[in-house]
């Protein structure tokens, strides 16, 4: 396996990871007043690296 490979693996699972967590945040599981700034952060963290994701350059075949 290529080293880019693993790094669009590894890019892409945090993305997901911080999309439930947002998820999980706004719909109340834990509650507060910083549930919804975490969860507008994390998802601002999925944002962020779903565009970096886009910039990856494409590997060679």
């Amino acid at each position: 396996m290529r080293i880019m490979t693993a790094h669009r693996i590894l890019i892409g699972t945090a993305i997901v990871f911080f999309v439930l967590y947002a998820v999980w945040e706004a719909t109340g599981v834990r509650t507060g007043r910083g549930s919804f700034l975490r969860a507008a952060l994390s998802g601002a963290g999925a944002v962020g690296l779903g565009l970096y994701f886009t910039t990856l350059p494409k590997s060679p075949k």
